[in-house]
């Protein structure tokens, strides 16, 4: 099963993300969590620790390995050739941090721009990675995408199973989210979910979606929680967030949402 966590900038959707990860790592299922945002930060939300992730770099920006793998250095210069079908297939295996036994993550880094502002080597090697994860991966993969609208460009929206499109209980987030759902439900994503995150009122969430959306897009609200802000001031994870807590609960029941989608179409 592969899903797509889309949404525009600040709604929480890497939050989302990698309490979905965490939660169905424990259900037992071998998660692969990869980050294609520009400004990657799923690793701290996964419970890597900040000067652990600062590190971290990401495939598109990794230069020597896009040497190895393509032929060419990054910042060459125009007109140098380079393989757009690099070896890939090793890479989560080599690259990706374990952050439990059976959840992985892969920073792959934004695959849209690059400093000679064409495709260079290393968004060669990020694109080609991307693509064999969404068309081999035979686990469950969690793709926490760069903000906005860049994701259904590249020609990669239409191989996931699930989408969920984050927003935040307000008129113009919402109004954001439904152009993003209209846009995966172009490509033919299967089952969309929209996910109204923060939510401090319920009955004016509600209110706010059936004023946005005509359809039947199905919605599913989460609980603002003092708990996310505490534990990313701590410098620490979703995985430190109790399973108490408003937010661990309203994800969790998203999971199960999205599994029986696993039962009945019999994705994995």
């Amino acid at each position: 099963m592969k899903i797509l966590v889309a949404g525009k900038g600040g709604v929480g959707k890497t939050t989302i993300s990698a309490l979905l990860a965490h939660i169905l790592a424990d259900k037992g299922y071998n998660i692969l969590a990869l980050d294609t945002d520009s400004v990657p930060n799923l690793a701290q939300s996964l419970g890597i620790p900040f000067e652990e992730a600062l590190e971290i770099v990401p495939l598109s920006r990794n230069e020597k390995l896009a040497e190895e793998r393509t032929g060419a250095r990054p910042g060459e210069g125009w007109g140098v050739l380079f393989s757009l079908t690099p070896k890939v297939d090793d890479l989560a295996e080599q690259y990706g941090i374990t952050i439990k036994p059976n959840l992985k993550l892969v920073v792959v880094g934004s695959i849209e721009q690059s400093k000679e502002g064409c495709l260079c080597p290393a968004l060669a090697l990020a694109r080609a990675f991307l693509m064999h994860v969404l068309l081999s991966e035979k686990d469950i993969v969690i793709v926490d995408s760069e903000a906005g609208a860049e994701v259904f460009g590249r020609g990669l929206a239409e191989k996931f199973d699930v989408m969920i499109c984050v927003a935040e209980p307000t008129l113009k987030s919402l109004m954001i989210a439904r152009k993003l759902i209209e846009m995966g439900k172009q490509l033919n994503i299967p089952n969309i979910f929209l996910v109204i995150n923060k939510v401090r009122n319920s009955l004016k969430a509600s209110q706010l979606y059936a004023k946005v959306f005509s359809d039947s897009t199905p919605y599913h609200l989460v609980n603002f929680d003092e708990s996310v802000i505490h534990a990313d001031n701590e410098g620490k994870g979703v995985d430190a967030i109790s399973k108490d807590s408003p937010i661990y609960g309203d994800v969790e029941a998203l999971a199960k949402k999205i599994l029986s989608i696993k039962k009945r179409s019999k994705v994995l």
